[in-house]
């Protein structure tokens, strides 16, 4: 994964010592030209290089989640509350609740709302479409909505989230004054402004009043003082301008919002029941996933081997979480976390580890991938080769097997247009080169890696890979359904890195290329780039609504990435040096259950 310039310090790796081929599990399958099995490779316990020349490590911090601190974690609500009646009873409570069809509208959507924020949405997907259907008819029909700000903001939010055409934004005009402004009075309606501010975020390009809106509510709210309105929605204010609620990831929504709903007045003890049960249950088959993968990743041996890279599968996975949480994912969390993990490891050699010579040996390796092009490999990078080839083979055969399809020339691909845009930016470091901001985003867009993880999660999700999605996965027409989730996980990455890559003297990133090239602060440098950001989300807003051959969980899932940039980015590099910040998320999500 993309991560700031290492600051680099000597070190020496030791040596890598013979390759011998390794019957595979599965039967062999012939692609076309392409080798599929595994090649295991026996190494030494050091790959060492002469001791004349001189290599480099980044220093990084070792892992702080040890392999046998994973393997002792408990999953004791997986199996015991997946068939427990009260989970059950919880959860058709809730059903009714929503198909309640003589509720009023505001309690519905507030309902739905509260449903999704808790994490609990995934359960009752067909009742919620249902629901907002017959709002969108009743509204149809009779022409009428509810009149206050809240309700307004919170129906075309919750439209927008699911997809529906929803275009009329001039609902908004209403609350603005005969200036064209907004009106005073809403800044004393807090809990108006805040659904505003939310719904702000849904914008498409081109629909000013959202923008209007979101600069005028996130003014006023910053201004709110404790003691003018109740903690609880103090609380959520704080929370939301620190991160709007359509930029968060679910998991880390769902643990948040469970302990706020539950200091709320009115809360529905129910809901707040069901939401805390099931939160541990999905708590337990994540922990099962990561103790099955960190077993992968301890046999792979990569970060015993490579002591000059990162070992952070913990935070890998919980980039998958960040993307997909749901139990019935567990293989494509595992899958992606592999991928993740080698695309950290791969991602060292060419930042930290290897000579110029060096890495164009292992781009075109890839390239050809061809068993046989190991041999002209450096013995340390023999490893990372076979890693890759291995785990990429195995989940072509996978897919081979059950759909029929194979995929091996698209995950080649991307990976190849990844390891060109690693050795480019290689290339500008040796040379102390600061590339035209263009250059440096049209080649950082893809070297961020977020395509090859969208093309991997494809393969993984679809359960019927069409001709149509898989003409949108070739790079001469990536889709922008993998591009702008690609920019914005770019983009966060500078922009949480950026001062320590101003301290090391680094000549690349997308502010350190505009502040060259524009003769702009950094300051204004990160103001122009978080405007990006912006653009970049109302471009995704609208893509995710449009027509596309992609699926409705897919076309989330490549959101989701974005969604995890900004979580691992919001305070600095949360992936390559993860703070307190980024073990309490994983402690909250993936370690500590909630409290009955």
């Amino acid at each position: 994964m993309v991560l700031a310039r290492p600051f680099l310090l000597p070190n020496n790796l030791g040596s890598f010592s013979q390759i011998v081929p390794k019957h595979h599990t599965h039967a062999h399958i012939p692609l076309p030209m392409c080798k599929l099995g595994r090649v295991q490779c026996m190494t030494s316990t050091s790959l060492s290089q002469p001791a004349t020349e001189i290599r480099h490590s980044a220093n990084y911090q070792p892992s702080i989640w040890s392999y046998d601190y994973v393997q002792s974690l408990k999953t004791d609500y997986e199996d015991v509350l997946s068939e427990d009646h009260r989970v059950r009873k919880l959860q058709e409570d809730v059903r009714r609740m929503i198909k309640n069809e003589n509720a009023v509208l505001l309690p519905k959507l507030e309902l739905i709302d509260d449903i999704q924020r808790l994490g609990l949405a995934y359960l009752f997907e067909e009742e919620i479409t249902e629901a907002l259907d017959r709002f969108v008819s009743q509204e149809t029909s009779n022409g009428t909505t509810e009149k206050s700000l809240h309700a307004t903001a919170l129906r075309f939010r919750l439209l927008r989230e699911h997809g529906y055409d929803v275009c009329d934004t001039d609902m908004f005009n209403s609350f603005k004054d005969q200036n064209g402004e907004f009106k005073d009075c809403i800044r004393k309606d807090v809990k108006g402004m805040l659904s505003l501010y939310e719904a702000s975020f849904l914008g498409f390009q081109g629909e000013d009043i959202l923008d209007e809106a979101m600069a005028f509510t996130t003014m006023h709210l910053k201004t709110i003082k404790g003691d003018e309105i109740r903690k609880g929605l103090l609380d959520q204010v704080s929370h939301s301008l620190e991160l709007p609620l359509h930029h968060r990831i679910e998991r880390l929504e769902a643990r948040w919002y469970i302990e706020a709903y539950a200091k709320k007045p009115d809360a529905n003890h129910f809901l707040l029941e069901l939401a805390k049960l099931d939160f541990n249950m999905v708590q337990s088959t994540l922990k099962r996933d990561l103790k099955d993968i960190s077993l992968w990743w301890k046999d792979m041996g990569l970060a015993y081997k490579l002591s000059f890279s990162r070992d952070r599968l913990m935070e890998c996975f919980f980039w998958t979480v960040g993307m997909v949480y749901q139990p019935q994912f567990s293989n494509v969390r595992k899958g992606l976390t592999k991928v993740t993990s080698l695309i950290t490891t791969i991602d060292d050699v060419y930042d930290v580890y290897g000579t110029l010579d060096e890495l164009e040996l292992f781009t075109t390796a890839v390239e050809r991938w061809d068993i046989n092009a190991v041999e002209d490999l450096p013995e340390y990078m023999k490893i990372c080769f076979l890693a890759l080839y291995n785990t990429v083979n195995e989940m072509v055969y996978d897919t081979l097997k059950v759909q029929g399809v194979n995929v091996l020339p698209y995950l080649k691909k991307a990976w190849s247009d990844m390891l060109k845009a690693f050795l480019q930016e290689a290339r500008w470091s040796n040379r102390k080169d600061m590339p035209a901001f263009k250059d440096y985003f049209e080649n950082a867009v893809i070297s961020v890696s977020g395509i090859v993880i969208l093309v991997h999660a494809y393969f993984l999700l679809e359960q019927n890979i069409t001709k149509q999605a898989l003409d949108c996965l070739e790079k001469e027409n990536y889709h922008d359904l993998l591009r702008m989730p690609s920019v914005i996980f770019r983009l966060c990455n500078d922009l949480g890195t950026s001062k320590a890559e101003l301290e090391r003297g680094e000549t690349a990133s997308s502010i350190l290329c505009y502040m060259n090239e524009s003769n702009m602060s950094e300051e204004s440098a990160s103001r122009h780039i978080k405007g990006l950001i912006g653009e970049t989300w109302k471009k995704m807003n609208r893509d995710g609504v449009s027509e596309s051959p992609f699926t409705k969980t897919f076309i989330e899932t490549t959101a989701n990435l974005a969604r995890i940039s900004h979580c691992t980015y919001q305070y600095g590099d949360g992936h390559g040096a993860p703070d307190s910040v980024s073990k309490d998320r994983v402690q909250s999500v993936i370690i500590e259950p909630i409290t009955l």
